[in-house]
């Protein structure tokens, strides 16, 4: 098979005002915009018109949008092209379970068999795990760094903590700091090298002022930064950074824990601000848009593009039911509750995903954190623990039962499949 251009190996440390006309979905508080009317406002961020999907995108949009996932043979290039496979990689959300999707990552590299993946798509936790797995095993120790080398520990800690002070239990500003440091104009300048080859980085937020996900184009972005770079233009460059690190945020910011995210957009002249929040509150994880997922002739051109290629999951917590008596007092009930919704939601959206590649003739694999393991909450950004799950991801990687493929149960009953044990393997 062959390989795209290696890319530069990195930096081991990365460096109350009178109400408007009926009319404008504009409301002015202070000197923020919001959007009175958010269904009736289509828009773009601000300076960005190319760099989201819509996941209710028009039919007539559909097709150009279908063309950014798998581009028609007459439009291929590169790893596109139809002698080459093209694999598929959705990387779920799961706060401090991001350990596990980074150390199979790492550990697929070490022993050879990591694939080099077309498409790229990541929420919350796996937001900050996309960029790393789309441009491979060179930033294999800044991945590592991210998740093991202390930092969730020391900025979402127990001093991070502000209740009633803001929109979230921890500040915005402890999770841009978290993120910062990992993602540099560098990271940029390879990931638009690869968006370049025809290859796609998307994440995806939750907008809540529509109710709906926001799928971003993470490469048309890293490309504007890195054109603005190379053509001096300094404000275009720091703009387009600052707009992928706020997307990773946005993807990552848990309604309760981090604050919603605003982000600056433009629509008739006008410029407001949306609110985003974690793209697991729409999803999960997703491997398109789900209006993509609905148009019949997308399962056709992906078919023809991955030309031997596979689509992989990585769910970044625990998939199988966990029984356990559950105390009477409402803390444990609260927790159990919300584990257990967590628990659907993910076994559901692979669920979609699994039917929606058994529709479409594409092989799907799997790999998530075993029942078995013991490492504490996913909610707690314990050191130790973040390593001891990275570290057995690792040893999971070398050995044949890394991936499990799924596949739709044939009886009709809608959502549920088989899970094979590792043992059937």
């Amino acid at each position: 098979m062959a390989k795209p251009p290696p890319t530069k190996a990195p930096p081991s440390k990365p460096p109350a005002s009178k109400r408007k006309p009926p009319r404008r979905p504009v409301l002015r508080l202070g000197q923020n915009r919001r959007l009175l009317r958010p269904a009736e406002t289509l828009a773009a961020p601000a300076g960005f018109n190319d760099v989201r999907l819509s996941a209710v995108e028009a039919h007539e949009a559909l097709a150009v949008a279908a063309d950014r996932f798998a581009p028609p043979p007459s439009r291929r290039r590169g790893l596109w092209a139809p002698r080459h496979p093209v694999n598929l990689l959705a990387v779920s959300g799961g706060a401090a379970g991001g350990a596990f999707g980074a150390g199979l990552l790492v550990g697929l590299s070490r022993v050879g068999r990591r694939p080099d993946f077309a498409i790229v798509t990541g929420v919350s936790t796996g937001a900050l795990i996309a960029p790393f797995a789309f441009l491979g095993s060179a930033w294999d120790e800044r991945l590592t760094e991210a998740f093991t080398g202390g930092h969730a520990q020391r900025l979402l800690g127990l001093r991070g903590w502000t209740p009633g002070a803001g929109a979230g239990l921890l500040r915005a500003e402890a999770l841009d700091a978290l993120i910062r440091p990992f993602v540099d104009q560098a990271l940029m300048e390879a990931i638009a090298a690869a968006h370049d080859q025809g290859r796609r980085l998307f994440v995806a937020t939750t907008d809540l002022d529509r109710q709906q996900a926001c799928i971003w184009d993470m490469g048309a972005i890293a490309r504007h930064a890195a054109l603005g770079a190379a053509t001096g233009d300094t404000d275009r460059a720091e703009r387009a950074l600052n707009l992928f690190r706020l997307v990773m945020a946005a993807s990552s910011s848990l309604p309760g824990v981090f604050p919603p995210r605003l982000i600056d957009c433009e629509s008739d002249g006008q410029t407001y601000q949306e609110m985003h929040v974690d793209g697991g509150v729409a999803t999960p994880l997703f491997l398109l848009p789900e209006a993509l997922l609905r148009w019949r002739r997308i399962g056709q051109r992906l078919r023809r593009g991955l030309s031997g290629g596979r689509v992989y999951v990585i769910a970044n917590t625990v998939l199988e039911p966990s029984a356990r008596r559950t105390p009477a007092h409402l803390p444990a009930i609260l927790l159990r509750s919300f584990d257990t919704m967590l628990r659907f939601s993910y076994r559901q959206a692979i669920t979609v995903t699994a039917t929606f590649c058994a529709g479409a003739g594409l092989p799907m694999d799997i790999a998530s954190i075993p029942r078995s393991a013991v490492h504490g909450s996913m909610v707690k950004f314990d050191t130790a623990s973040m390593k001891s799950m990275y570290e057995a991801a690792i040893e999971s990687a070398a050995g044949p039962d890394a991936w499990t493929s799924v596949a739709p149960e044939p009886d009709g009953f809608g959502g549920v499949f088989t899970w094979p044990s590792r043992a059937e393997k």
